[in-house]
């Protein structure tokens, strides 16, 4: 539409006048704005187009050339903002475009036409190709549930599991080990397990308590605390179950050895 009005070559004039006159002969300009006393209207082929404005200077609408709508955006309600190159820059956008799409074209051996198709169906497979990674670590991580249960670490009679599994486990799956963890321990003994892994360079840490631990006056809120703390963050949670996370995965083990020293201060002190 804005194309067609240019190659009408229309008429460009400007006028000044006041604000209340520019209202009155349907000029359209953002009103919540700061304006002089008096203000600028140019006007478009007639009543085409009509808004203030302080920018426009050209004579015609043909000397604006080529103009190509670059994107929009919402200033309010019910107005929109476009935004365009006009002249060489419009081509030159235009150049870099359909260098884009042959680019894509050879890539990905398809017509540019059949481009939309065929980018929905690689998006949709890298969708599934992440969920059966995404399950595929789960499935490993909760692997390692039954060694991890039958090799506890005696600190002082209570059965300490530490362990970090690989980077990239989410909180979701570090808080099903830690519980498959010690689901899998003796309940006749207290058992504090605490897993750790850096996803997107970011550690996180859970701990799980059994009922014995519990009796032993241990507390998952208070240990991973002391974890999260040599992490960089914070934790919290409840007696049987916390979880925590921070901001240094350098202090990874650190954590994992804080937990185990505070369990012998809390048991033997």
């Amino acid at each position: 539409m804005a194309n067609l009005a240019v190659r009408q070559d229309l008429p460009v004039s400007a006028q000044y006048m006041t604000l209340p006159e520019a209202r009155e002969w349907g000029a359209l300009a953002l009103f919540g704005e700061t304006y002089d006393e008096q203000v600028r209207v140019v006007e478009i082929g007639g009543p085409w187009s009509r808004e203030l404005c302080g920018g426009t200077h050209v004579k015609h609408s043909s000397q604006v050339g080529a103009l190509t709508v670059t994107g929009e955006s919402s200033v309010g309600a019910g107005v929109r903002r476009l935004e365009a190159f006009v002249g060489m820059e419009a081509l030159r956008y235009l150049g870099r475009e359909r260098a884009l799409v042959r680019l894509l074209s050879e890539n990905l051996k398809a017509r540019p036409e059949e481009l939309p198709a065929k980018v929905a169906d690689l998006a949709e497979r890298l969708r599934a190709a992440e969920k059966e990674l995404e399950r595929m670590r789960a499935g490993q991580v909760l692997a390692a549930a039954a060694e991890l249960a039958a090799n506890p670490k005696d600190v002082f009679g209570v059965q300490y599991v530490g362990h970090r599994a690989p980077d990239g486990v989410n909180g979701g799956d570090l808080r099903k080990l830690a519980l498959d963890v010690r689901g899998r321990m003796s309940a006749d003994k207290p058992a504090v397990v605490a897993v750790l892994s850096v996803n997107d360079g970011k550690p996180g840490v859970v701990i799980a308590l059994n009922d014995t631990a519990r009796e032993w006056r241990l507390k998952a809120g208070d240990l991973v605390r002391v974890a999260a703390e040599k992490l960089g963050g914070r934790g919290g949670g409840k007696d049987d179950v916390a979880q925590g996370g921070g901001t240094e995965p350098a202090g990874a083990d650190d954590a994992l050895a804080a937990v185990e020293h505070t369990i012998g201060q809390l048991v033997t002190g």
